[in-house]
C-alpha cells in the first residue's frame, strides 16, 4: 500500500512487476500495491529508457535473477461465489490461486496462506515467508483479492457490480479457498478427513486481512503474522504525517513544509506550469496535485528509501536553494522513474473508468477505502502535505468516483473487527518504526496478541517479511541493509518461535468441524 488513497501496500516494485507479468502472461506492460501496480527483452529496454545508467543495470540485475523474487508463479483458477452472504445467489467467479510445494514435507506438513490484497496478484513474492516455509516444511498458497488482477466477477466496473467488493466478502473467499485446497491435498495423497496445520500471514492490507481472518475463522488456522496489518479504520488519518514528519527529522520535514508553501503559492499563480514542472500537467484536480507530492515524500519513508529523498533536498536546503526544484527533480527520479508511479493514478477522472485494464485495481481499492476503511490521509494544522487534501477532498472524491452517498462506513467496520483494541489469540503484530501506517496498526500487546515494533533507521512497511529496502523487494527478506538488522532478526525469531508452538498443538479433523 502506498500513500495514496489510504492504500497502505505497493509490495513490488513497478519495474521488477513490468518483468514478472511479462513472463507470466505475456505483456509488456501491467501497471499495477498500497501501491505499485503496474517478450521480456523489449519490458526491459523499454525501462532502461526510462532510467539512469545506474538504475538500469538495477533493472537487469532484477530481470536476470527473477527466479529468486517470485515463485509459484503458475496460476490456477478456483470457482468462488460472488456472494457469500446471499444463499439463494449461486453465481461464481474464477478466482486465480498459486502454490509453491518445493519446501513442503507431504502429507502432514503446515500450510502457510499468504494473502494477496488489493494488487494483481501473479505469484508469490520471495520474501522471509519462504525462508519460514522451509524452515517449517510448508506449504505456500496465495489466493488473488476478488475484483484485482483478473479475479473479476463481472466485466464492467460500475459502482452498482462493486457491492460485493469488501474485506467481509474476501474473508469468505479465503476460508472456502482454505478448505478447498485441504481437501485438493487430501485428495493428492490419498486421504479422506485429514486437516494441516494453517498459518496465514499478509501484509498491510492483507496484514489486516490475516489478523481478521483469525478472529472470524479461528477453527480454519492455528495463527496469524499481521504485518504493518492496517486493522484500524479512520476518517481522519493525521499521523499518517506526523509520523513523515517524525522519519523525515526536523531538517528534511522543514525543507517538505517549504516546498508545500511554496507550491502552493505558485499554483495560485500558474498552476499548468508548477504542475509541468513535476511531470504532473494532466492533474486538474489541484488536490489530486498535492496528494501525488505528499505520497512522493511518503513512500521513501514508507518502503525504507529515507536517504533518497532527505539526503539532497536537506542540501539543497540549508544552502538556500531552489528546493522545489531540487524536489522536483527527486520526484521524478524516484518516485516516477525508479518507483514506477503512474501520475494518471492521481487524476480523478481516471478512476471513473469502468473497464477492467491495468490500473483498474486504483479504482477497487479507492472503492473498499470510499466504502469501508477510509484512512483518508488528511493535513493538519503545520502539515506536511498541503491543506488542499482534507477530509473533504477525500469524501468529494468518492461522491465524484462512484456517486453521491458514498461515504466509508469506518464505525461499522471497527465495531465489526475491533480496531485497534481487535481482540483474539494467535495474532502476532509486526510494524517499522518508520512507517506512517504503523499508527492503524495493533501496536501494544495482549494477551494472545503480541505485537513488535521494529525500530531502525529505514524500517518501514513490512520490514520483518520484506528487509529493507522494500523496493526493489530483498530476496528472502534480506535485512543485512536495514539499519539495524539484530531489530529485524529479533522480530522473526519471535515470529518463528510463535509458529512453531501453534504447530506444535494437536491436529485438527476436517469431520470436527
Amino acid at each position: 500500500m502506498g500513500g495514496r488513497r489510504g492504500k497502505p501496500s505497493r509490495i513490488t516494485d513497478k519495474k521488477s512487476h513490468i518483468v514478472q507479468e511479462s513472463i507470466n502472461m505475456g505483456l509488456i506492460l501491467q501497471m499495477e500495491p498500497w501501491r505499485l501496480r503496474w517478450a521480456v527483452p523489449i519490458a526491459v529496454l523499454l525501462m532502461v529508457q526510462l532510467c539512469s545508467e545506474s538504475e538500469a543495470i538495477e533493472v537487469k540485475i532484477l530481470k536476470s535473477g527473477l527466479e529468486s523474487h517470485v515463485v509459484g508463479s503458475e496460476a490456477k483458477v478456483m470457482r468462488q461465489r460472488v456472494d457469500h452472504y446471499n444463499a439463494q445467489d449461486h453465481r461464481t467467479f474464477g478466482q486465480r490461486w498459486y502454490e509453491h510445494t518445493d519446501y513442503f514435507k507431504a502429507p502432514d506438513g503446515p500450510v502457510f496462506l499468504r494473502i494477496c490484497g488489493e494488487a494483481a496478484c501473479s505469484g508469490i513474492s520471495n520474501d522471509y515467508l519462504m525462508v519460514l516455509a522451509q524452515e517449517f516444511g510448508a506449504a505456500v498458497v496465495t489466493l488473488e483479492h476478488r475484483y484485482y488482477g483478473e479475479s473479476l466477477p463481472f466485466d464492467d466496473l460500475s459502482t452498482e457490480n462493486l457491492r460485493f467488493l469488501s474485506s467481509k466478502q474476501a474473508l469468505f473467499d479465503l476460508a472456502a479457498f482454505r478448505n478447498y485446497y485441504q481437501e485438493l491435498l487430501n485428495q493428492r495423497h490419498n486421504r479422506t478427513g485429514d486437516d494441516n496445520p494453517w498459518i496465514v500471514s499478509g501484509i498491510s492490507y492483507s496484514g489486516a486481512l490475516s489478523a481478521w481472518f483469525q478472529i472470524k475463522f479461528s477453527h480454519l488456522s492455528r495463527g496469524a503474522i499481521s504485518s504493518s496489518g492496517v486493522v484500524l479504520a479512520v476518517l481522519n488519518y493525521t499521523d499518517f504525517d506526523r509520523q513523515v514528519a517524525e522519519s523525515a527529522g526536523p531538517v528534511c520535514a522543514s525543507a517538505l513544509r517549504q516546498v508545500t508553501a511554496e507550491v502552493e503559492e505558485a499554483v495560485k499563480k500558474n498552476a499548468t506550469a508548477i504542475k509541468e514542472l513535476f511531470s504532473a500537467g494532466q492533474l486538474k484536480n489541484d488536490g489530486d496535485f498535492f496528494y501525488f507530492l505528499a505520497d512522493a515524500a511518503a513512500i521513501a519513508f514508507q518502503y525504507g528509501n529515507p536517504d533518497r529523498l532527505c539526503k539532497p533536498l536537506e542540501e539543497v536546503y540549508t544552502n538556500n536553494g531552489d528546493v522545489v526544484a531540487a524536489y522536483a527533480e527527486i520526484v521524478k527520479s524516484f518516485y516516477i522513474d525508479y518507483f514506477g508511479t503512474s501520475v494518471d493514478t492521481y487524476d480523478q477522472e481516471s478512476l471513473k473508468n469502468t473497464t477492467p485494464g491495468p490500473h483498474s485495481g486504483d479504482r477497487m481499492w479507492w472503492y473498499q477505502v470510499c466504502s469501508e476503511v477510509a484512512y483518508f490521509q488528511a493535513a493538519y494544522e503545520g502539515s506536511i502535505r498541503s491543506s488542499e487534501v482534507s477530509v473533504k477532498y477525500h469524501l468529494d472524491l468518492c461522491a465524484n468516483v462512484f456517486g453521491a452517498g458514498m461515504y466509508p462506513e469506518v464505525e461499522i467496520t471497527n465495531l465489526f473487527y475491533g480496531g485497534t483494541a481487535i481482540y483474539g489469540s494467535k495474532i502476532v503484530f509486526m510494524n517499522g518504526s518508520q512507517d506512517p501506517w504503523r499508527w492503524a496498526s495493533k501496536q501494544t500487546s495482549s494477551p494472545g496478541e503480541p505485537s513488535f515494533l521494529i525500530k531502525c533507521q529505514n524500517c518501514g512497511h513490512g520490514t520483518d517479511m520484506r528487509g529493507c529496502p522494500q523496493s526493489p523487494l530483498q530476496a528472502k527478506g534480506d535485512a543485512s541493509k536495514c539499519d539495524n538488522p539484530l531489530e529485524v532478526l529479533k522480530a522473526r525469531e519471535l515470529i518463528s518461535t510463535f509458529i512453531g508452538e501453534w504447530l506444535a498443538e494437536p491436529v485438527k479433523c476436517l469431520e470436527q468441524l
